[in-house]
């Protein structure tokens, strides 16, 4: 069994990677450890979730690198308000993939460590959900799903539904279901979705995911 940590923006990735990623990887001997982020530390304390700065999470990635220097380390963060100052994030590439990889790879780059491959979620966790919107039906009714349909018709992939502050795939969401908990109802619905239809509809999820498995 090889270990893998992935070190993720919050709860909602979190769970997201223990009880829908991690039985996954099993199957293969990946055995995958989330870790979400700290964004202050303390002599006493960590402060945990969200990413709001560039430098803090990449002195972070270095720290976790360091400690796990034989086993691999990647991430889960939102391309969706990534800080402003990362690495590559003003490059005036247009189409979206490359644009993304981009990212990455500056990143990976600028970090250095040799067990770190850096991976955005595009444009953010809750674009894998529009991969079968049926699931959706755990929490909302057959108007909403039929709204929700709508919206994933017109992109290209649930990965391009795009990112501003109130286009953003969980704004949308939010929008038309009130009372959706990122947390709770997300990790439900990628449950139903499942690894296999998320990996047909979503191309840089997919190749993140045959990264893990190559490099571990």
């Amino acid at each position: 069994m090889k270990n893998l940590y992935i070190y993720c923006e919050g709860k909602t990735e979190e769970g997201f990677v223990n009880e829908v990623l991690c039985p996954y990887l099993i199957n293969m001997s990946i055995y995958t450890r989330p870790i979400i982020c700290a964004t202050k530390r303390t002599k006493t304390k960590k402060f945990k979730g969200g990413v709001s700065n560039y430098q803090k999470f990449k002195d972070e990635l270095i720290i976790l690198c360091k400690q796990h220097k034989n086993e691999m380390v990647t991430t889960m963060f939102d391309y969706y308000r990534l800080p402003n100052n990362s690495p590559g994030i003003k490059d005036s590439e247009s189409n979206l993939y490359k644009k993304v990889k981009i990212i990455e790879k500056e990143i990976e780059a600028d970090i250095g460590m040799p067990n770190l491959f850096f991976n955005l979620m595009v444009h953010e966790f809750e674009g894998l959900l529009f991969t079968n919107i049926l699931a959706f039906q755990i929490i909302a009714d057959d108007n909403i799903i039929l709204q929700l349909q709508s919206i994933k018709e017109g992109f290209e992939s649930p990965e391009h539904i795009n990112d501003s502050v109130d286009t953003a795939p969980s704004k949308r969401i939010e929008a038309l279901i009130p009372g959706y908990k990122k947390v709770l109802d997300g990790v439900d619905i990628s449950k139903d979705i499942g690894v296999d239809a998320m990996l047909a509809e979503c191309r840089h999820f997919r190749e993140w995911v045959q990264r893990i498995e190559q490099s571990t």
